[in-house]
C-alpha cells in the first residue's frame, strides 16, 4: 500500500477526482429532494472541480504543495453553487495545511481534511447537520484517529472514505425532509464521490470520465486561432416550410457547392438548415424556391471571434472607477436584464436556475465596473455564497445584497441610490427583501413526495417565497390559485414577468385573471424571456 504522496501523485488524484464527479453527477443531482429544474448538486460540484483540472494539466511537475495550491485556486474561482462553494473551502483548508510540503502520509492527509472542514465550518453562517459539512467532519475525525494505527496515505484514505459512507447513511436521518423522501444528502455523496475518485488513483486505478465532459473548459481560449482560420464568415441557419415537390436533396447539393459545415434536417413540413457561406443571401434565394421562411438567423464569425477575443482579455482588467457606486446583478432573460439595465444596473452575469455562475463570472463583471464600491445581486440563494467568495479577490469594495428572488433585485434596486453612503445603500437594499412576495410557476423535473404533495415529473408548480404552493396539470389553474393568494395580501404592486416558453396571448390572460382577482391593485406584465420559469411574479 502506498505510504506518502507526492505532488505528481496529488495532481492524478485530482484530475482522478474530477472525472469521478463528471461520472456520476446525475446520480448526484437525482437526490435533490426538491424537484425544480435547477443548477443540481452533482452539476454544480463536477464543474467546479473541472477547473481544476484546466490548471493542473498545465503545471509540469508540480510540488505537493503547488499542486494542492492550484487546486484550491481553481476551485475558489470556479465554485458554482452552495455546493461547489463549500467544496472549495475544504479543499482551501487543505491546501493550507499542507503549504510547505514535498510528501504527505496519512496524519498529514487527515489533519489536511480537518483543516478543510475547520475553513468551511467557519465560512457558513448556519451549518447544518446532515449534510456535506457533517460528512466531511466526521470522516476527517476518523481519518485522524485512524492515522495512529497506520499512518500510510492509502490506508488512512481507506478509512476516511469508509466512515464517510457511514456519515453519509446516518444524514437521512439528521435531516427531516431528507427522511421523509428516504435520500442521503447529495453534497455528501459527491464529497465520498471525489474522495473515492482520489484513492482509484492512489491505487493505480486512475477514474477516466465515462464521457467528453460538456464542462470541461471554463472558457475557451478565443485567441487560439486566428480569424483567417474561418473559411467562410456567415453562420447561416433558417427553417423554411415545405411547400413544392422540389427535392431537399438539391438544395443540399447547391448549399454543399458554397458553404461547409452543412446541416439539413427536412420532413414532410419543414427544412432545418445550417451552413457556413460568404454568400448568406444565395442561399436564402435558393431555399425560397422550396417554401416561405419560419426562421432566419445569420451570424458574422469572424466578428464574434474578435469580440470574444477582446472580451477575453478584458476578463482580468480591473476597470479605474469614474463613480463612487455600481451594480451586477445575475439573471437569465432579455427581458429581466432590460430592466435590470433600465434600473441603473452596470454588468449582467447570465445566470440562475439550472446554470450558477462561477465565482470567476461573478468576479469579472465585478472588475469590469468603473466604480469604487460595486453591490452584487444574486437573485438566486443558490448564487449567493458564490458571490460572496468574489469580495476578497477585487481591489474593490464589493457588497453582496442577499437577494434569493429576481423580484427581491428589482426592489433592492428601486431602493439603491448611486450617490448614497454604502451603509445607508445597504440598509435601504437589504431593509427592502421582506417586504417583497416572490411567487413563480414552473414544472417538475422529477417525481417526488414533497412536503406533502405527490408530484409528477411534468406537472406545473406554483411556488410563494421558497415553499412550494401548489402543483397542478393546468397552469391557468395554478395561475388563478396565485391571484387568490395575492389578493388576499393586499398588495398594491404586481408585476408579472412571463418567460420564454408562454406565449403572449397566454401572458394576456395570466394579466387578466389578475386584473380580476386582484381590482385595486396596479399591473405590470413585462416580456421577461426567462427559462425554466413560466411566471415570475411580483407583489409589493
Amino acid at each position: 500500500m502506498r505510504q506518502t504522496i507526492d505532488g505528481a501523485a496529488f495532481r492524478r488524484m485530482a484530475i482522478s477526482a474530477s472525472a469521478s464527479i463528471d461520472n456520476h453527477k446525475q446520480k448526484i443531482n437525482d437526490l435533490n429532494v426538491f424537484p425544480v429544474p435547477d443548477g443540481d448538486t452533482g452539476t454544480n460540484m463536477s464543474m467546479t472541480f473541472q477547473n481544476a483540472v484546466q490548471d493542473l494539466r498545465k503545471a509540469e511537475d508540480p510540488t505537493l504543495t503547488k499542486a494542492a495550491d492550484i487546486v484550491a485556486s481553481a476551485l475558489l474561482r470556479g465554485a458554482r453553487g452552495n455546493s461547489g462553494v463549500i467544496l472549495s473551502l475544504l479543499f482551501r483548508g487543505f491546501a493550507k495545511s499542507l503549504k510547505g510540503k514535498t510528501e504527505a502520509d496519512g496524519t498529514d492527509l487527515a489533519l489536511a481534511l480537518t483543516e478543510g472542514v475547520e475553513a468551511a465550518y467557519k465560512a457558513v453562517m448556519k451549518p447544518a447537520e446532515g449534510t456535506i459539512l457533517t460528512v466531511s467532519r466526521v470522516s476527517a475525525a476518523a481519518g485522524v484517529e485512524a492515522a495512529k494505527a497506520d499512518p500510510g496515505a492509502e490506508a488512512v484514505l481507506e478509512q476516511i472514505i469508509l466512515s464517510a459512507q457511514d456519515a453519509l447513511e446516518k444524514t437521512t436521518h439528521q435531516n427531516p425532509v431528507l427522511k421523509k423522501a428516504g435520500v442521503v444528502d447529495a453534497g455528501g455523496m459527491g464529497y465520498i464521490v471525489i474522495l473515492q475518485g482520489m484513492l482509484a488513483s492512489l491505487q493505480g486505478n486512475d477514474v477516466i470520465p465515462a464521457e467528453p465532459s460538456d464542462s470541461v473548459r471554463e472558457a475557451a481560449d478565443f485567441s487560439d486561432f486566428d480569424t483567417e482560420e474561418i473559411t467562410f464568415p456567415y453562420c447561416t441557419e433558417f427553417i423554411v416550410s415545405r411547400e413544392t415537390d422540389l427535392d431537399p436533396e438539391d438544395l443540399r447539393a447547391f448549399l454543399a457547392q458554397i458553404g461547409d459545415s452543412l446541416v439539413l434536417v427536412d420532413d414532410e413540413e419543414i427544412i432545418k438548415v445550417h451552413v457556413h457561406t460568404d454568400h448568406p443571401g444565395k442561399a436564402m434565394e435558393e431555399a425560397l424556391r422550396y417554401g416561405s421562411f419560419v426562421t432566419v438567423k445569420v451570424e458574422n464569425m469572424r466578428l464574434q471571434h474578435t469580440e470574444k477575443i477582446l472580451s477575453s482579455k478584458d476578463a482580468e482588467t480591473i476597470s479605474e472607477p469614474t463613480k463612487p457606486a455600481g451594480v451586477v446583478a445575475v439573471c437569465a432573460g432579455t427581458g429581466i436584464a432590460g430592466v435590470f439595465h433600465d434600473l441603473g444596473v452596470d454588468r449582467i452575469v447570465e445566470g440562475g436556475q439550472t446554470m450558477n455562475p462561477s465565482t470567476q463570472d461573478i468576479l469579472s463583471e465585478i472588475n469590469r465596473v468603473p466604480a469604487e464600491t460595486v453591490y452584487v445581486l444574486p437573485n438566486n440563494k443558490n448564487i449567493i455564497m458564490a458571490a460572496e467568495q468574489a469580495v476578497p479577490l477585487t481591489k474593490k469594495n464589493v457588497v453582496v445584497i442577499p437577494t434569493k428572488t429576481i423580484p427581491q433585485g428589482v426592489s433592492a434596486m428601486l431602493n439603491f441610490d448611486p450617490d448614497g453612503e454604502v451603509e445607508s445603500n445597504k440598509a435601504a437594499m437589504n431593509g427592502c427583501l421582506d417586504s417583497v412576495t416572490t411567487m413563480q410557476l414552473t414544472y417538475a423535473a422529477r417525481d417526488s413526495d414533497y412536503d406533502g404533495f405527490q408530484i409528477h415529473a411534468g406537472d406545473y408548480m406554483a411556488l410563494v417565497g421558497s415553499s412550494l404552493f401548489a402543483t397542478d396539470t393546468q397552469m391557468k389553474n395554478l395561475v388563478e390559485r396565485l391571484a387568490e393568494h395575492t389578493a388576499s395580501l393586499e398588495k398594491e404592486f404586481i408585476t408579472i414577468y412571463y418567460g420564454q416558453d408562454v406565449s403572449e396571448q397566454a401572458a394576456q390572460e395570466a394579466e387578466s385573471i389578475f386584473a380580476e382577482t386582484c381590482p385595486g391593485a396596479e399591473i405590470n406584465l413585462i416580456n421577461g424571456g426567462q427559462p425554466i420559469y413560466y411566471f415570475l411574479i411580483s407583489a409589493e
